[in-house]
């Protein structure tokens, strides 16, 4: 998806992943989590509800559902309605997955599904500023509280903005683009997508016809750092070890390598018994907490691309839970999800 690793380069799958009312690798989640009835279930990004739906047709089961854009709660209540007790709707964000259960399913869940990224929804209103494709206010805010991206562009110092553009966009002119944004912003705020567009073309160009747009990976970059969005994923992925019965099964989609890569590192270190570092004292060695569904990936078929091409970067993992105790964050998982020096005083 992105410069250096990243899983496509079409323009719409920098979004962050396809349109929420199409359900990507819907079939294959499906039967990843194979919903029985009488279970409970959790989507952890309920978005416009097309996993939610999906598993409440498929089995007289629950579903507990959460989203932390208001917008995407108050949309989803002829969804409830329809559903009546068997759907519950949580607004908030999916790191504190394990609190919903623990109020709703003490015993635990059957089973977790995450779809990460940004929305259709968000993406086609201008008024939240996901997208430089019509001009917005520079916000970002998946869940319209804090900082915003306007807030970053124009406090960052440029070096700490040239960071973030490097590790959370991949982009390999940061440092150009961080400096032209310093100057910009010393004549006047940057405050509106356009502007921000404006200002990494001047460094970049306007980019060839069928290429991504260059100010995509700026973008992306600052959207996963206002919303820190990485560091989400891996406390999300840890609460829904805690709250999955052993059989449970998590499935996760995700719309580009960053993402990809914690996911991945996630199912590999909890599918291996770890006997601690070397670096520190012998300790027991801790059982493996997931056995993986499949090897590596699942994609979209053909068939699913050619319906929709936003789904062509999405990537599907998926384990089961075992009975092993659930485990600390190791710090290789840290540092897959951690930003960089700075980012964290700014957003505080």
């Amino acid at each position: 998806m992105m410069a250096g690793g990243g899983f496509s380069d079409h323009p719409m799958d920098q979004s962050g992943g396809p349109d929420r009312h199409i359900p990507v690798l819907l079939a294959e989640v499906l039967e990843a989590l194979s919903p029985h009835d009488g279970g409970i279930y959790m989507d952890a990004t309920f978005g416009a509800g097309g996993y939610t739906r999906a598993l409440l047709d498929a089995a007289d089961c629950k579903v507990i559902a959460i989203d932390q854009d208001p917008d995407a709660i108050a949309e989803a209540e002829p969804v409830r309605t329809e559903f009546g007790g068997r759907l519950s709707l949580k607004r908030g964000r999916f790191s504190a997955l394990d609190l919903f259960a623990r109020a709703e399913a003490p015993d635990g869940v059957d089973g977790v599904v995450f779809d990460i990224g940004v929305s259709s929804m968000q993406l086609d209103r201008p008024e939240r500023g996901f997208s430089f494709r019509e001009e917005g206010p520079l916000d970002m805010r998946m869940g319209q509280h804090g900082k915003t991206v306007a807030d970053l562009v124009n406090k960052l110092p440029a070096a700490v903005l040239a960071d973030v553009l490097y590790r959370f966009g991949e982009e390999r002119r940061s440092r150009a683009i961080a400096k032209r944004i310093a100057e910009k912003r010393a004549d006047k705020p940057i405050t509106t997508t356009a502007e921000l567009a404006t200002a990494v073309t001047s460094v970049l160009g306007h980019g060839k016809p069928g290429q991504i747009h260059p100010a995509t990976r700026t973008f992306q970059a600052l959207r996963i750092a206002v919303n820190r969005e990485l560091e989400e994923l891996l406390a999300g992925l840890l609460a829904a070890e805690k709250v999955l019965k052993p059989g449970g099964r998590l499935a996760v989609v995700s719309f580009h390598s960053l993402e990809d890569r914690i996911v991945k590192r996630f199912f590999t270190l909890r599918g291996q018994q770890s006997a601690g570092s070397r670096h520190r004292p012998e300790r027991p060695r801790e059982a493996a907490t997931f056995t993986t569904l499949f090897r590596g990936a699942q994609t979209p078929s053909d068939d699913e691309m050619a319906r929709n091409p936003r789904a062509r970067s999405a990537r599907l993992r998926a384990g089961i839970r075992t009975g092993a105790p659930a485990l600390e964050a190791p710090d290789a998982l840290k540092r897959l999800a951690a930003g960089p020096r700075g980012l964290e005083e700014a957003l505080s």
